[in-house]
């Protein structure tokens, strides 16, 4: 994840449980449930973890041993974060995806040879562009 600045679920002794996030994440915890049914319905494996070079609690999305997604929480809203490897990007730019999407991907920086694709869920929905990118990811290997 890039920054920590401002990212909640610092405590690594209150577990983000629905209660928490439903507080931290206001009207996007409903983008964050449907994130859930999205995941489950791809047979993704989700947990939140501490991690303490983020010293923060995070999502980890997964395919069997593969991450797909990361996720974390922020004061209104939820953040997802899909690294692609650079051997996969040309192809990412191909998908059906809106032009701001693609220009936000190729703005942020490298992180090792993955390229951070961000989504931040300020409300209710979940992007179709999200989406796109996730299902791409999880059939590239």
């Amino acid at each position: 994840m890039s920054t920590t600045d401002n990212i909640e679920l610092r405590d690594r002794n209150v577990y983000p449980d629905a209660n928490v996030l439903k507080g931290i994440l206001g009207r996007s915890y409903t983008a964050y449930c449907k994130l859930l049914a999205l995941f489950d319905k791809n047979n993704l494996e989700y947990t939140w973890k501490y991690y303490t070079d983020a010293k923060a609690w995070l999502c980890k999305v997964q395919k069997k041993e593969r991450t797909i997604v990361w996720m974390s929480a922020w004061k209104g809203y939820i953040k997802a974060t899909i690294y692609v490897p650079q051997k996969y990007i040309e192809d990412m730019y191909t998908l059906d995806l809106c032009e701001a999407t693609k220009e936000n991907i190729r703005r942020t920086q490298n992180t090792g040879s993955s390229k951070p694709c961000i989504f931040e869920m300020h409300d209710a929905d979940v992007p179709d562009d999200f989406i796109t990118i996730m299902e791409f990811k999880i059939i590239s290997k």
